[in-house]
């Protein structure tokens, strides 16, 4: 009995001990893995902290890139703003050309009428008598309405603060524009808004010391009849004036305008070859259009700068 009793125990004992080859671990790997569990949770928990600072700091910059989004409503408040600064600059520009008007108006705005103007006696000096101006011209400027020369002196202190001011409409015209444009954009248009105010003043200057000068001689030393004497009306020379001058100006922004359009990829220089002849049309037209007094004379002189003009757009555009 004692045998067998021995044999049980010994099947017990045997049924108990773990198999090595089994999937179960021993006692002694249970006290090798504890170790390497606790690293691991150690390792998730420094860096834990870690994970949340980095969506902390990514749901901040959602929130940046949400406040800097502005919506429709906020676009047309900063241009409320922008009008707003423009109007008051205008308006203290204004105040300023309409105290200066009467020394304006004799010596800048009225000069062309008489003999002593400068382009008159410089193209005189340097042509060698060729080009000869009558040294007795003298053109009066007479006023038929009441309120005409408090109107013209508004229209007029207007007109200049509007060219003086310029370079600033300029500069809010970027303001609005630069956030919404991207790095290489900011490089092309930032230049293009300087050369246009050099190329508005360009203008200007052409219109007022080439075009207007010589349309006007032009027209009022024309005569029909020596019984018909020329009463130049302060409207109709004001309106002239003006309206030369600050087109001129507005003229000669046409290679930036090609220039801008060729490095958005709308405008090409084959397409303005190609279509020449018709730009030709087009242009003695704009001069028609831009001519007040439609005569010949004043068409072709206004025509052949907006030509030149469109020959240097085909220069600076792209293939």
């Amino acid at each position: 009995m004692t045998d067998e009793t021995e044999k049980i125990e010994g099947l017990n004992e045997e049924t108990t001990l773990p198999d090595a080859n089994s999937g179960n671990p021993t006692v002694s790997e249970e006290n090798t893995l504890a170790p390497q569990e606790d690293e691991e949770s150690a390792n998730a928990r420094e860096e834990s902290p870690k994970i949340e600072e980095k969506k902390a700091k990514a749901e901040e910059e959602e929130d940046e890139e949400d406040g800097e989004s502005m919506s429709f409503w906020d676009h047309l408040e900063v241009l409320r703003w922008s009008i707003f600064r423009c109007a008051c600059v205008l308006t203290g520009v204004m105040v300023l050309t309409f105290i200066a008007m009467p020394y304006i108006f004799d010596n800048f705005v009225l000069a062309p009428t008489t003999s002593n103007f400068f382009v008159y006696r410089w193209l005189s000096e340097i042509s060698h008598g060729v080009i000869s101006f009558d040294p007795n011209f003298n053109v009066q400027i007479i006023n038929i309405n009441v309120a005409s020369q408090f109107m013209t002196h508004i229209h007029t202190s207007i007109s200049f603060a509007a060219v003086i001011a310029f370079p600033y409409f300029i500069y809010e015209v970027w303001r609005f524009i630069e956030p919404a444009l991207f790095e290489n954009e900011i490089r092309h248009i930032r230049p293009a808004f300087i050369g246009g105010t050099v190329m508005f003043y360009l203008g200007c200057a052409i219109g007022y010391l080439l075009v207007f000068p010589f349309t006007f001689r032009f027209l009022t030393e024309y005569e029909l009849s020596s019984s018909i004497h020329n009463q130049i009306n302060l409207s109709s020379y004001i309106g002239n004036f003006t309206m030369l001058i600050l087109v001129m100006g507005l003229v000669f922004e046409m290679p930036l305008l090609a220039w801008l359009l060729s490095e958005l990829g709308i405008l090409h220089k084959s397409f303005l070859r190609e279509y020449k002849k018709h730009a030709v049309v087009g242009l003695l037209v704009s001069a028609a259009i831009i001519t007040p007094s439609g005569d010949p004379f004043t068409l072709m002189l206004v025509f052949i700068p907006l030509y030149l003009l469109y020959e240097v757009s085909i220069k600076v555009v792209k293939e």
